[in-house]
């Protein structure tokens, strides 16, 4: 099964990610935590883990992947770019992957430097890895970047449910509008987690789709000491029932 996780930046996505991905490996299930968002490099803190090198780096680095699409483009060809063959989790480079506990970390890629140019290729290459990796009985938790631009690059395309981390804020609430409305299109169950709630923010209830919702996280001090530092994130209970009715859905 492969979980794609979105919502508005810091709404709290790569933290329920790194939380959804410990729970699910807490009942001796392989998980594999793929990082598609290019200009956040706090993820594999909140694991635990040290930095993952690019996965893009395997296909010569996003300049070479770059000219092959645009050489695609300049083409007449008009079936699809290729750019991966169809692999499994355990054909994925060891030098490629960190992670311990069940749970394994790769990062398609990062903007390292000034100037070099848009995310594209990255974009591409996350769709055409969700696309082609085969899963054999693990569970693939994918972070991805703020907002609905992967959603207009594809990646949702391979992965089986979405969900939308929703924090207090207008944004959030229309952006998790606009991802419900644009999943429901490419027939793709989507969920709601509600984030960082209080009692001042209970009336954010009923400005989201009540059935969609499988989960509220209250704010956690302890979660926050830990991502404001770049430590571990340690798990809260309330993952636990999320992580069921996920799985069970």
């Amino acid at each position: 099964m492969k979980i794609l996780i979105c919502g508005k930046g810091g709404s709290g996505k790569s933290t329920i990610s790194a939380l959804m991905a410990k729970e699910i490996a807490k009942r001796k299930n392989e998980v594999l935590v793929v990082d598609t968002d290019e200009s956040n490099f706090g993820l594999y803190k909140q694991l635990g883990f040290k930095q993952p090198k690019d996965f893009m780096e395997s296909l010569g680095g996003k300049k070479a992947l770059g000219e092959k699409m645009m050489k695609f483009f300049r083409s007449e060809r008009r079936e699809g770019l290729k750019i991966l063959d169809e692999f499994s989790i355990k054909d994925i480079p060891q030098e490629l992957v960190v992670g311990e506990d069940g749970i394994k970390l790769v990062a398609i890629g990062k903007i390292h430097s000034f100037g070099e140019g848009c995310a594209c290729p990255m974009g591409a290459l996350a769709r055409e890895f969700l696309e082609k990796l085969k899963t054999d009985g693990e569970h693939v938790v994918v972070d991805t970047d703020a907002g609905i631009e992967h959603f207009g690059r594809g990646v949702e395309a391979g992965c089986d449910k979405i969900v939308v981390v929703v924090d207090p804020s207008f944004e959030s609430v229309q952006l998790s509008a606009k991802i419900s409305e644009m999943s429901h299109k490419i027939g793709k169950p989507v969920f709601f987690i509600l984030n960082r709630m209080d009692e001042n923010s209970k009336e954010l209830l009923e400005l989201v789709d009540k059935n969609k919702v499988i989960g509220i996280l209250p704010f956690d001090k302890e979660v926050f000491k830990a991502c404001l530092k770049g430590e571990e994130v340690p798990q809260i209970p309330e993952m636990e029932k999320i992580a069921d009715k996920l799985l069970a859905a």
